[in-house]
């Protein structure tokens, strides 16, 4: 299957693909952001080893968010 260029994508294609990588940036930006003003004490594992799973894809941020992020149940 030979690689398609920007200028063989449909307008859809192209909205489809920007609309993508903005949701990815948006969410890989926010969990960075999220990690560097959380202390320590909140974050699931050691802060460094998250950075590299945000850096994955659409699924780094989220697993980031799921699994990352230390809730304490126990607050009244």
């Amino acid at each position: 299957m030979p690689k398609q260029k920007w200028r063989d994508l449909t307008q859809r294609q192209q909205t489809l693909v920007l609309a993508a990588a903005s949701v990815q940036l948006s969410l890989a930006a926010t969990a960075f952001t999220d990690l560097a003003r959380r202390p320590a004490s909140q974050v699931n594992g050691w802060k460094i080893a998250w950075i590299p799973v945000i850096m994955v894809n659409t699924i780094g941020p989220i697993a980031y968010f799921v699994f990352g992020i230390r809730r304490d149940h126990a607050q009244a």
